[in-house]
């Protein structure tokens, strides 16, 4: 069994900073990528950012130069640094997990519950 658990998200004003955390836990041979969706209301879940176990990154347009994802392999744990929030990142954050569980098997996508994070203008 695979836990994936957000913490983080919040009300903060529009130019503020918010930190979210996932932790990926349970029953895990190795991590392979791990990346941050979210989903506003009335719209689809879209990818926000990604980063792969060796460190290589991808972000969507709308964040590059404001938000930073990092991760500790050896927490299994990914981390979204949000500056420069505006009101258009009102949305549900989901962490994703690509987790193998046991060496020789494929790749399974985990994801957390989901944190609520609003930006006020």
């Amino acid at each position: 069994q695979v836990q994936v658990m957000e913490s983080g998200g919040g009300l903060v004003q529009a130019g503020g900073s918010l930190r979210l955390s996932c932790a990926a836990s349970g029953s895990i041979f190795m991590v392979n990528a791990m990346g941050w969706y979210r989903q506003a209301p009335g719209k689809q879940r879209e990818l926000v950012a990604a980063i792969t176990s060796g460190g290589s990154t991808d972000y969507a347009d709308s964040v590059k130069g404001r938000f930073t994802i990092s991760r500790d392999n050896t927490k299994n744990t990914v981390y979204l640094q949000m500056n420069s929030l505006k009101p258009e990142d009102t949305a549900v954050y989901y962490c994703n997990a690509e987790v193998r569980i046991h060496i020789g098997w494929g790749l399974l996508d985990y994801w957390g519950q989901g944190t609520q994070v609003t930006v006020s203008s």
